[in-house]
């Protein structure tokens, strides 16, 4: 599975997802789609993709999704809720014009999620650090999500954020060291300091029969900082990074 189609995926999974229709201790969703994704952070070249959808939540205690990884909510008081997780770093899959760059491996990261819900947004601070794959440092990101009905079966969403990356990190998914700039031809370059990513992203779901949607999603991120001015980014991507699709899912 391509690591940067699951870095899309958990930028826009909590927008694949309805409100359950069922009454039961689990809910969530379960589907497939198509997008058009970058080849890897920070490219210029695009390809579609099959991907899944997954959203799975057991009550208000746990969830498994892309997005939020695997999670317990051990603490629930009125609007907020703390929750430490598993998650998933995707490394770098090295296609097109970094194909000669070392691998970055994807793995596993251990953090702490704080959420606040105190009407239609929700907002959640997210702080982790990988514990698996060649990506150290930390990551912070900061969320707010809306998803609101329009019309009878008709849905709209909308998650503006902001990301944190660390040097570490950053210097891990950016730096181009002698071998990879020899082979490339891209200039050696080494990250001093974090970046921070922007992003918005929004979807319109239409509920076309029980417990099935049509999810239509476009999103938007732009690197900043040193990210950007890897010449992984700056002599043969973009900083600006898009992304659509279309995803079919099933609501339990």
């Amino acid at each position: 599975m391509s690591r940067s189609f699951l870095y899309s995926l958990a930028l826009l999974t909590p927008m694949l997802t309805a409100p359950a229709l069922a009454q039961s201790p689990w809910s969530g969703s379960i589907g497939a789609g198509v997008m058009m994704l970058p080849d890897y952070l920070g490219s210029n070249d695009y390809q579609s993709r099959a991907v899944p959808d997954l959203q799975l939540n057991y009550g208000d205690f746990a969830y498994l999704s892309w997005r939020d990884g695997l999670g317990v909510n051990l603490y629930q008081h009125q609007d907020w809720t703390i929750s430490p997780f598993l998650g998933y770093h995707v490394g770098r899959d090295n296609e097109g014009d970094i194909s000669t760059f070392k691998k970055v491996d994807a793995g596993m990261t251990a953090g702490l999620r704080v959420s606040y819900q105190p009407g239609a947004w929700r907002y959640s601070v997210t702080a982790q650090a990988p514990v698996t794959g060649d990506v150290s440092g930390y990551k912070a990101s900061l969320r707010a999500h809306l998803q609101e009905q329009i019309a009878p079966k008709w849905y709209v969403g909308i998650t503006p954020s902001l990301s944190y990356s660390s040097s570490q990190w950053t210097q891990d998914m950016f730096n181009v060291s002698a071998r990879d700039a020899a082979r490339s031809g891209l200039n050696q370059y080494k990250a001093e300091s974090g970046y921070l990513r922007l992003g918005l992203s929004g979807n319109i779901s239409y509920q076309f029969a029980d417990h099935w949607a049509l999810t239509g999603i476009a999103g938007v991120t732009q690197l900043t900082g040193d990210a950007k001015d890897s010449p992984i980014v700056k002599q043969v991507g973009d900083a600006t990074q898009m992304l659509t699709g279309m995803v079919v899912s099933y609501q339990f």
